[in-house]
């Protein structure tokens, strides 16, 4: 596992980040750094932006309202890029924070909500789910923050043909995961998304849209029935292990 930084705070910003450049931080992490954390002039800060890698930063200025940080050198490079998307039917509230925390936590780079049939909830806050993303990059060392589409329907989702759909669904008729995802030619695997449905189900038609793709792998996760946020995990994780960049990873 790489070596991180988890003692120092990080800050996502929105700006070009260069050695020596001033960075004004807006209220929320003025008020973060100096009322949550107690930081104060001189304190370390780690920076990144999503595109620049991270930076060392220190607190050059403070009060209640603003604070000004310095940056110093880069202590990691920007990774390239990654290719995951998740595709997912949006639920409520806490549960839908939750599953986007952990989206980003596994590697997702494009969170994509689908509203289906049995989609709880179709009317949800994009700039809140922004926010999480941003959150959970900032306190898991990530440093490729997932960008969060529009929502689309799931007729949208079986009309793609540009990447290996792996579609979760317990009526799969190979019950192990990894013997269907292992089963996927390599030359095929690349690029990839992964679709969680509602805990209501697919519908037979929504089902058999997505079967008729020409790339998508059906998967089932284990012999219980897990609800939509844990599956996502599942999920993600058998993913990344078979065909994702847990393999090789030291």
């Amino acid at each position: 596992m790489p070596r991180y930084d988890f003692r120092t705070p990080r800050l996502f910003v929105d700006l070009a980040l260069a050695a020596g450049r001033e960075v004004l931080l807006d209220r929320g992490q003025a008020n973060y750094l100096r009322n949550v954390l107690r930081l104060g002039r001189g304190d370390d800060v780690l920076l990144f932006n999503g595109r620049d890698g991270e930076w060392g930063a220190s607190l050059a200025s403070s009060d209640k309202r603003l604070a000004t940080l310095v940056v110093g050198p880069r202590l990691r490079a920007q990774p390239p890029a990654g290719d995951l998307h998740f595709l997912f039917a949006p639920l409520k509230h806490a549960r839908l924070d939750y599953m986007v925390q952990k989206a980003v936590e596994m590697g997702a780079s494009l969170l994509q909500p689908v509203i289906t049939r049995h989609t709880q909830v179709t009317r949800f806050n994009l700039h809140r789910m922004r926010a999480n993303v941003i959150e959970a990059a900032q306190q898991c060392g990530v440093l490729a923050v997932p960008d969060v589409a529009e929502p689309i329907a799931i007729d949208r989702v079986a009309d793609g043909r540009d990447r290996l759909l792996i579609f979760c669904d317990e009526r799969a008729e190979v019950t192990d995961p990894v013997v269907a995802l292992k089963a996927v030619q390599p030359a095929a695997v690349q690029p990839l998304a992964v679709l969680i449905g509602p805990e209501g189900g697919f519908t037979d038609a929504e089902r058999a849209a997505l079967l008729e793709r020409p790339r998508v792998v059906r998967i089932a996760l284990g012999p219980r029935i897990l609800r939509a946020d844990t599956a996502a995990v599942a999920a993600m994780a058998v993913v990344q292990a078979v065909l994702g960049d847990w393999r090789g990873s030291t």
